[in-house]
């Protein structure tokens, strides 16, 4: 296929956490809102005048510094992101809006605030450790909207004049919706049977919208979906098998681009920084107040597995079997960063259900923060889709003996 016109500009983009587009959006007077994770609702970091950061370190390489304090054993998604912030490389935001997950993202944040990584002439500067609930009950909803209302609308309305009022938060998720009808249409392409995208390139779209200011990075969306309109697939499939990959944070593009090297084209993103969720409209009714209704879909909609209860833990299940189902996938990939305490537990237990229960072929991985070297992993996925192409060979003599 044709290159996308405007991948070569996203991919710059995901270069460096203070990219083109933020400084842009600073130099404009604009307030940048780092944050870490789908419990922190985005929508309400992006209100007028304001911009949200998901937090990344591209280009990660020794991370000794946060590794002492932090230890070796501790996930390298947050000690990155520590020793990162010790570099410098946070100093443009204006609030670190974090949330009490799990004990490796709770380490994090507070070694950044304890050693100080934010800029000390931003007299404003807040940090927040959200205590987001483990389930979606209304107790559970009001929880969230009363942390939400005193640890992030209360510094932003008073310290910077942000307005945050009911009718201020509609108009952010109106604009946050915009972002998600047009990633949900691209993202549609790849269920065709020979996709005009490949999963590499809607990653890095993706991830654009989540560390860039979406209004600035909206218009040349809407043209990456014009050109997928006309764009014609290669005459001859470049893959063997398509694959959903499910997990944890995957905020290195090179990880799907390892995975669709080896044959197995990535047709859907259950995981951190992927679409589902996460591009998906929030609608909002008028018979309640748009807070209450903002808090309620995150937590309803979450596949975090932090959400231990039952029905959640299901949920994940028959989400990812649906994925597969509707992107047409051959099977799925369930990945974890290493010592991810959440994601060791769900990846063991889900990898053994889907093949057993949903008798969908399943690969089950944990791997470093940074992927792009590692061969074993390139040798393991590539096996993945050669038992999938015998399983097929062996599926269609079947058919014939019959």
């Amino acid at each position: 296929m044709r290159d996308l016109k405007h991948l070569y500009y996203f991919e710059k983009l995901l270069d460096d956490a203070n990219n083109e587009l933020v400084r842009q959006a600073k130099a404009d007077g604009r307030l940048a809102l780092g944050y870490t994770c789908y419990h922190m609702p985005e929508v309400l970091l992006n209100l007028e005048g304001c911009f949200s950061v998901r937090l990344r370190a591209p280009r990660t390489g020794s991370m000794e510094v946060a590794t002492y304090y932090m230890s070796n054993a501790t996930c390298e998604y947050a000690r990155a992101l520590l020793e990162r912030g010790l570099e410098g490389g946070y100093k443009f935001l204006d609030a670190m809006a974090g949330v009490d997950v799990c004990e490796c993202m709770n380490r994090s944040m507070e070694n950044m605030e304890l050693l100080g990584v934010n800029d000390p002439d931003k007299k404003n500067f807040f940090w927040c450790n959200l205590d987001s609930p483990c389930s979606d009950n209304e107790d559970c909803v009001e929880h969230l909207r009363e942390q939400l209302s005193r640890k992030i609308l209360k510094p932003l309305r008073e310290d910077f004049g942000i307005d945050t009022s009911d009718q201020a938060i509609r108009d952010a998720v109106a604009r946050h919706n915009e972002v998600c009808r047009l990633i949900t249409e691209i993202g549609n392409y790849r269920k065709l049977d020979n996709p005009t995208i490949t999963g590499y390139e809607f990653h890095i779209l993706t991830l654009a919208t989540y560390v860039c200011p979406k209004d600035l990075v909206v218009e040349k969306l809407r043209e990456t979906l014009e050109e997928l309109k006309t764009r014609e697939p290669d005459p001859k499939k470049n893959f063997r098998a398509k694959v959903v990959v499910v997990g944890s944070e995957i905020d290195d593009p090179e990880l799907i681009s390892l995975i669709e090297d080896s044959g197995a084209l990535v047709v859907a993103d259950r995981f951190c920084y992927g679409s589902f969720p996460g591009r998906q409209e929030i609608v909002l009714t008028d018979d309640e107040d748009a807070l209450t209704q903002v808090c309620r879909n995150y937590l309803q909609t979450t596949l975090c597995v932090r959400h231990s209860a039952q029905h959640k833990v299901q949920k994940r299940l028959d989400f990812a079997a649906q994925l597969a189902k509707d992107y047409h996938a051959d099977g799925i990939i369930y990945e974890q960063i290493k010592f991810c305490t959440y994601w060791s537990y769900e990846r063991a237990l889900a990898s053994h259900i889907m093949h057993n229960e949903y008798n969908i072929p399943t690969l089950s991985i944990d791997r470093p923060y940074m992927s792009r070297t590692s061969g074993q992993l390139r040798t393991r996925v590539q096996a993945f889709v050669e038992s999938i192409e015998i399983k097929k060979i062996k599926a269609k003599r079947g058919q014939e003996v019959k």
